[in-house]
């Protein structure tokens, strides 16, 4: 199963995973950006506005086979619609390995400008959406004492440019999902499935993070159980 939101680096793993199974699991985070037609009046709101991470127009080039990805609804923001979402992968096929990937949109407005709407997405969809999956997700693994379970991340979510005013909602769900992830993997060793940390620090190289995270998931072994796998440049020094 493949968890996150509409981005380059999600769509990358989507199609890397279609071209390795029969079939699988896409749960998307609800797309409430400014720039989506689905949000209507929500738009003049202040909804989280879509990053530098969105999906190029040149990616549908990319486009995984249709057949093979089953999409389910999700609701992050709702801890039955967690529970559903990973009862409904199950009745579906054996869960075997779930991917959860953060790379959340930006919104770069003055801390005056925040609309209440900008703060209900930012809590519900990318803090405690991520909490209410994950805590199904373990539950099932550990029952069945075996599963995958990824945690991506990238670093230089929502940079933008020099010149571009700060993101203010960015990185406060990156930092949530950070610590999510640290704290996982601290207790991975005492849990009877894997748990694997992934981040990323190369701007634009979705399919080298990709191709990446696909090498150290192959190798299938406890040795990278519990560890965070640092993929770029700044992987070095961190």
């Amino acid at each position: 199963m493949i968890a996150g939101n509409t981005s380059a680096l999600t769509k990358a793993i989507e199609v890397e995973v279609a071209r390795r199974v029969e079939h699988y699991a896409l749960a998307l985070l609800p797309d409430r950006s400014r720039n989506s037609p689905q949000t209507g009046e929500n738009a003049k709101k202040g909804l989280l506005a879509r990053g530098e991470n969105s999906l190029p127009e040149s990616s549908a080039a990319q486009e995984p086979a249709k057949e093979a990805g089953i999409s389910l609804d999700w609701n992050p923001g709702s801890p039955i619609s967690a529970r559903t979402l990973v009862i409904a992968a199950e009745n579906r096929f054996e869960l075997e390995e779930a991917i959860l990937v953060c790379d959340p949109p930006s919104v770069r407005h003055a801390a005056a400008d925040l609309s209440l709407a900008d703060i209900e997405v930012l809590v519900n969809d990318h803090i405690k959406g991520w909490l209410f999956l994950v805590k199904e997700l373990t539950a099932v693994f550990r029952a069945r004492e075996k599963g995958t379970l990824a945690l991506v991340y990238s670093e230089t979510s929502g940079a933008g440019g020099k010149d571009d005013a700060a993101d203010l909602l960015g990185p406060i769900a990156l930092a949530a999902f950070r610590s999510l992830v640290r704290g996982l993997l601290a207790n991975a060793l005492n849990e009877p499935y894997l748990t694997l940390g992934f981040s990323g620090t190369d701007t634009g190289d979705e399919a080298g993070f990709t191709a990446f995270i696909f090498k150290q998931l192959e190798e299938g072994s406890r040795r990278g159980n519990g560890k965070l796998h640092k993929y770029g440049k700044l992987g070095f020094f961190r």
